[in-house]
């Protein structure tokens, strides 16, 4: 538990009073394509022209550098961290700092890296913080609600019916905690498939269906050079809820 006398709290707001608004990109579970819409939507809002920045927080499977073709390696670090830029946008991962190694982590250690993070990256002046979350409704959600008050969180499924009941239980956490949510989208959606559980579960929680996400062949060859990232038919489908989500 952080000391109430911990001045990291009261670094994090300062650090972070220049950003206009934080997107947390949050997933009931792994495997959902949570951090190809993360990366891909920081990515477009750059396209937008706005100051875009993103936050890789999947401490145990940080994938955000991979999406991009950022390099690793320690950051530049004056008087905080300074994020890298790279294709437009402010980039802090975890695997900046860990490389290739797994973080075994655990209670108060996830929050105290957390808090590491915020209180260290000096973002600057960002029309939004784009923040790839970890799977799962574990310590990390709760501490962003608790330490972010400007969050507000994009909640990714596909039409899998596991995908569906593992984000019913993440919309059922993240009311109870009182945290905005923008909306849900629906990944991975095959051409032929007409189902409409994803839609109807975000209506049972008086939220938005804000669309659906191909499941694109040619994404996975498009990894690692942002250009064509953004060429693609995921992307093309996402801008739109990218216009909507940073103009909310």
């Amino acid at each position: 538990m952080v000391h109430d006398l911990d001045p990291r709290p009261s670094v994090i707001r300062d650090r972070l009073s220049g950003v206009a608004r934080v997107v947390c990109v949050s997933a009931g579970k792994g495997g959902v394509g949570k951090s190809s819409v993360a990366s891909t939507l920081a990515l477009l809002g750059a396209e937008q022209g706005m100051a875009v920045g993103l936050l890789d927080l999947d401490l145990t499977g940080p994938t955000d550098h991979v999406i991009l073709g950022a390099r690793l390696g320690f950051p530049s670090e004056e008087y905080g961290i300074d994020p890298e830029r790279h294709a437009g946008i402010s980039f802090l991962s975890v695997a900046h700092f860990l490389g290739m190694d797994a973080a075994a982590l655990r209670g108060g250690d996830v929050t105290n890296t957390l808090l590491e993070l915020l209180a260290i990256a000096r973002w600057g002046a960002l029309d939004a913080l784009v923040i790839d979350m970890p799977p799962g409704l574990g310590d990390t959600a709760l501490d962003v609600h608790r330490y972010l008050p400007k969050a507000a969180h994009l909640v990714v499924s596909t039409p899998s019916r596991l995908a569906c009941e593992s984000v019913r239980r993440c919309l059922s956490l993240l009311s109870k905690q009182g945290a905005p949510v923008l909306g849900v989208v629906e990944n991975m959606k095959a051409k032929a498939d007409d189902s409409t559980e994803v839609a109807e579960l975000a209506a049972a929680f008086g939220l938005r269906h804000l669309g659906s996400l191909p499941r694109d062949p040619d994404l996975e060859s498009a990894l690692g050079t942002p250009e064509r990232v953004r060429a693609t038919a995921f992307a093309s489908a996402l801008r739109p809820i990218a216009t909507e989500i940073f103009g909310s």
